[in-house]
């Protein structure tokens, strides 16, 4: 048997853009990408700090730096330029392995640059 676990997060990821006439998704910067060990495409869980929505969309690939966090499609209906998203990742592990596992987190300073926490 293996359980869902918290992978990666970032963590008051600023929107930087919205886009609606796109088919959906969140883009991200690589940047913020190889931070969290997000890949293109991976599914991930957003909470959106500004207004409680949650949903649940796929990552694609943004520019290489500069902290972009872009809701596309119905997600752009979700959250505007400003707000604070709390962007998740799961995996699946063994339940023997979820006491010892340690999820990746990144803490974001209000221009999406990882900073100390």
């Amino acid at each position: 048997m293996l359980i869902s676990v918290l992978k990666s997060k970032l963590h008051r990821a600023r929107v930087t853009d919205g886009n609606v006439n796109y088919e959906g998704s969140l883009t991200l910067s690589q940047d913020l990408m190889a931070a969290a060990d997000i890949v293109p495409y991976e599914r991930i869980l957003v909470g959106n700090m500004a207004n409680g929505e949650r949903f649940e969309t796929y990552v694609i690939k943004g520019s290489k730096n500069g902290g972009e966090v872009c809701l596309n499609g119905a997600t752009a209906h979700l959250g505007k330029p400003g707000d604070l998203l709390t962007i998740m990742t799961f995996t699946m592990i063994k339940p023997a392995k979820a006491a010892s596992h340690k999820p990746k987190r990144v803490n974001l300073d209000k221009h999406n640059k990882p900073v100390k926490s």
